[in-house]
């Protein structure tokens, strides 16, 4: 390694490790070795430190032996005569570096509680989001596991001007990259400067300013790390193997944007022990050689037009990009962002006008491949601020298309729509909601535009479903609220298909090994009665997905003979998940949580934990993000259950299934549950009525206990009481 950057990477580590001293030292002054210290909502302590190390720093105190294993990793400073290679050094002082910055950063949280905001989106006055809670882990993370965002950058200071920092954001972000963002140069910070020229920042567009110092790049090395442990099945402790994974499955680059200090060549040395490489826009010594990264591990003075490129070739990254011929951006990384206000140039649905999507079948003579058509006013013929009527009615034809694949189909739509830039799109089916931003109209973008997106990208994805597809969009209310007619028969025989069926009508049910890649002993199973523990599939959707791809993670599974009705146990599934969790699994029961219930990986929606006070059961969902009940938040539920195994007395599931016939009716059914957050209460409302009034308990909903009442068994348990909770009287789930 080159000596300047090895010097300067030691002194950098010292200047930290010094600043992380006197910080602890002051704030065990103030507040004592017994002082609870840690990054919100997590479960992985100071998570580089935890995973690199093994250690859980937990109190103030336990920060000590940190700093000393920090003093043990620092090298001396390198002397003008020096007869030891550079490299080791260098890459023990920057992992020195995380550690001592992660304590900076968490007795920051210590000092000033609000300095970091706590969820996924950027405030009015503070646009630093801090260290990624569980749940932003769990939902992002998985992007990483099935390639939807292959890696992150992690950018340090700003450009040299705001046009050049929107220009390289977006290009990370078309090639569905993540962006993290930390520390300044000349006092300028890369995610202000994005601020300042419109974009929109956040865990939502994958633009995430972590914080304005350079201790804040440690929150990318955490993210990095927390996804070894989580998705690779890594144990804490497991050093060798936290970074081998790093180096092989998430593809993150540095880039130094301005002058680089000895703490930024601290943190750059830091992420080579990762496998991580820098690509800086200034003349910095490089290091060509391979060895620890994939290719080179310095690469510098590299133009802003070519940087991207650059960090993507050296990093060894592998990017699928598909050109469409519309005027605005197109990629994931666009999904999530909010048009709002006086952002908006149309808006259709959303209750303040009728909107409909709709994907049907046609024979081969009535398609006409890629004809878009608008049938009444385009964005041309309104003005600012107009709300319209929409329907989209994609119309395919092909040998191989089925009823059975329009839905599979129609569920492309809302992410399909949503990954252009400008528009944000909500729901689906009849109760969809569509906004087109001015600066998307600005651009060029037309209605027909969806068109062209939903043609492209349908073809690319299920081209061999289908030979043809057509869209049509109407903005005439009368031909809009005839669609949603049609559309609404449809959807109603196609709920009725699936809400007929039962477990016992069918003797095939479906896989989903999707999350094997970070769950490797998980297998979903899933039944006309059970849904997927993430939401997203159903049987008939599995039934689909396997014929669409006979190779895929949703394969038939004979149930074969029953080993226990009530329990929902059949010999054909124990066979099938013993052989696909590679012996891991023998057994599980689909509709208990008590006896040996179904294993849980990190995508459920919600988790079920028995209440033995209460003699029921709660469920929270992981948009709740306080203390339930069972003493757990959803992260540590997560955390503890979610690794693919059965743990009895928890299981993950789908909001769907809390109002399918079986749930859990091993444990006595719907009408055990006595807790839930009152946003999932009034989300599955009008369902679980419906359901509870079928068992004899028309008002069920309002028996049900939630965090206006009490977030421990004692507190809620009077509540149960007064209101004459059923389960308070049926036989003890204990036995």
């Amino acid at each position: 390694m080159s000596k300047i950057i090895a010097s300067a990477a030691i002194r950098g580590a010292r200047k930290i490790y010094d600043q992380a001293e006197k910080k602890w030292r002051e704030a065990m002054d103030k507040w004592g070795a017994n002082e609870p210290v840690g990054f919100p909502n997590t479960a992985y302590y100071l998570p580089v430190i935890y995973g690199i190390l093994g250690e859980k720093v937990e109190r103030l105190g336990d920060m000590e032996k940190i700093l000393r294993r920090c003093q043990s990793l620092l090298p001396p400073p390198v002397k003008e005569e020096h007869p030891l290679p550079y490299l080791a050094p260098a890459l023990d002082a920057g992992m020195a570096t995380f550690f001592a910055e992660e304590l900076i950063e968490a007795i920051r949280y210590l000092e000033q509680p609000d300095f970091y905001l706590r969820g996924e989106d950027i405030g009015d006055g503070n646009i630093w989001l801090g260290a990624a809670n569980d749940i932003i882990l769990r939902k992002r993370g998985i992007e990483f596991v099935d390639g939807t965002a292959p890696g992150f950058a992690a950018v340090l200071g700003a450009a040299p001007t705001n046009e050049i920092a929107v220009k390289i954001a977006q290009e990370l972000q078309q090639k569905n990259i993540y962006v993290f963002m930390a520390a300044d140069y000349n006092g300028k910070k890369f995610s202000e400067q994005l601020v300042e020229a419109g974009v929109q920042i956040g865990w939502p567009t994958r633009l995430v300013s972590f914080g304005p110092d350079v201790s804040s790049t440690v929150f990318a090395m955490g993210f990095a790390t927390r996804a070894a442990l989580s998705f690779g099945g890594i144990e804490p402790g497991e050093h060798r193997k936290v970074l081998i994974y790093n180096k092989d499955r998430i593809f993150a680059f540095a880039l130094p944007l301005g002058y680089v200090t000895d703490e930024w060549y601290a943190n750059a040395a830091g992420a080579i022990n990762f496998g991580f490489p820098t690509i800086a826009d200034t003349p910095i010594p490089q290091v060509l050689p391979t060895g620890i990264t994939t290719y080179e591990h310095v690469i510098s003075n590299i133009p802003h037009d070519d940087i991207v490129a650059k960090a993507i070739e050296t990093r060894g990254l592998k990017v699928a990009v598909t050109e469409l011929p519309i005027p605005v951006a197109f990629g994931p990384a666009f999904e999530g962002e909010r048009v709002r206000g006086e952002d908006i140039y149309l808006e259709a649905g959303g209750g303040r006008t009728p909107m409909v999507e709709w994907v049907t079948s046609r024979r081969m003579d009535e398609v006409e491949d890629g004809k878009i058509e608008v049938i009444g006013p385009e964005v041309t013929d309104i003005q600012a601020g107009t709300q319209l009527p929409l329907s989209i009615a994609v119309e395919v034809a092909g040998r191989n298309m089925q009823e059975d694949y329009e839905p599979i189909l129609e569920r492309q739509l809302h992410h399909l729509i949503n990954y252009a830039q400008g528009l944000m799109h909500i729901g689906q089916r009849d109760i969809a909601w569509l906004r087109v931003s001015k600066q998307a109209v600005e651009k060029g973008f037309k209605l027909s535009h969806i068109g062209t997106i939903l043609h492209t990208k349908l073809h690319q994805d299920f081209g061999r479903i289908f030979d043809k597809l057509q869209v049509k969009l109407y903005t005439e209310e009368v031909k809009v609220k005839k669609t949603v007619e049609k559309a609404k028969a449809v959807y109603t025989a196609r709920d009725t298909r699936i809400e007929g069926m039962t477990d016992e009508t069918t003797d095939i049910y479906y896989s989903c090994t999707l999350c094997q890649s970070f769950a490797p002993s998980h297998v979903c199973v899933i039944s006309p009665e059970r849904t997927g523990l993430c939401g997203s599939y159903n049987w008939m959707d599995c039934k689909a997905a396997y014929e669409i791809n006979p190779t895929g993670p949703n394969q038939p599974v004979p149930k074969g003979d029953t080993v226990d009705a009530k329990l929902g146990q059949w010999q054909g599934v124990n066979e099938f998940v013993i052989k696909t969790s590679r012996g891991k699994i023998d057994h599980y029961n689909f509709y208990s949580l008590i006896n040996d219930p179904m294993t849980t990986c990190g995508c459920c929606e919600c988790i079920a934990a028995i209440l033995p006070l209460c003699n029921g059961i709660m469920t929270v969902n992981r948009e709740y993000m306080e203390e339930t009940p069972c003493g757990m938040k959803f992260t540590t539920l997560a955390g503890t259950i979610g690794g693919g195994i059965s743990t009895p007395g928890f299981v993950g599931h789908g909001k769907y299934n809390i109002t399918q016939r079986k749930f859990i009716t091993g444990d006595g059914g719907l009408i055990r549950i006595v807790w839930m957050p009152k946003m999932l209460k009034e989300e599955i409302a009008e369902r679980l009525k419906t359901r509870a009034e079928e068992m004899g308990v028309p008002d069920l909903l309002d028996m049900i206990a939630d965090e206006t009442i009490g977030v421990t068994e004692e507190t809620i348990l009077p509540f149960l009481q007064e209101k004459g909770h059923p389960a308070l009287t049926m036989e003890s789930l204990l036995g």
